[in-house]
């Protein structure tokens, strides 16, 4: 079974060191999505394997 999670960072500095904390505890980038609602923010979907 796989396991979701979807986080965002403000940009692409955050991104890159959120995505490098997650790898450490086993979850893979699914996808990077830029999105905007008052304010600009990525959104990345990660997964695991539970």
């Amino acid at each position: 079974m796989k396991e979701y999670k979807i986080l965002k960072a403000k940009d692409e500095n955050a991104a890159e060191a959120l995505m490098n904390e997650m790898a450490r505890d086993g979850w893979e980038v699914v996808s990077v999505t830029y999105w905007s609602y008052w304010r600009v923010y990525l959104l990345i979907t990660f997964v695991r394997d539970t």
